[in-house]
């Protein structure tokens, strides 16, 4: 009995051979060696506007400044929020992405933004 050699095969090769590609290892493509980063489930869907789901994995990064516009993990009075950013005022303010949903200052000592969101990956489709 003879074992499996790919190379020496009847009919002809598959033009889809030339494409193949390795193992895909996300926490290199994601860069979750980094020690500032990590993952982040979304739970809620204040965010689909901007295309972010319940059940969503964000890649939060704590190294990265905030910037208007961004999405980014706060702390806001003893609760964990993920909202987009916004500097009005000389203050950052957090915008729900809710239509009629004013928008939240983070400020004093119970708010801090905590990381900024560098990525997102969706388990189901």
């Amino acid at each position: 009995m003879t074992g499996y050699n790919g190379g020496n095969t009847t009919g002809f090769v598959s033009p889809a051979g030339d494409s193949l590609e390795g193992p895909i290892d996300l926490a290199a493509i994601l860069d979750l060696r980094q020690p500032s980063r990590y993952p982040v489930r979304v739970m809620g869907d204040a965010l689909a506007g901007r295309g972010i789901l319940s059940g969503d994995i964000l890649i939060a990064d704590a190294a990265k400044p905030p910037a208007a516009g961004h999405v980014a993990v706060v702390m806001l009075a003893g609760d964990v929020l993920v909202a987009q950013l916004a500097f009005r005022r000389g203050h950052w303010w957090l915008l729900s992405g809710r239509p009629n949903t004013a928008p939240l200052a983070v400020e004093g000592d119970d708010a801090e933004i905590w990381a900024v969101v560098t990525g997102l990956v969706r388990t189901k489709v």
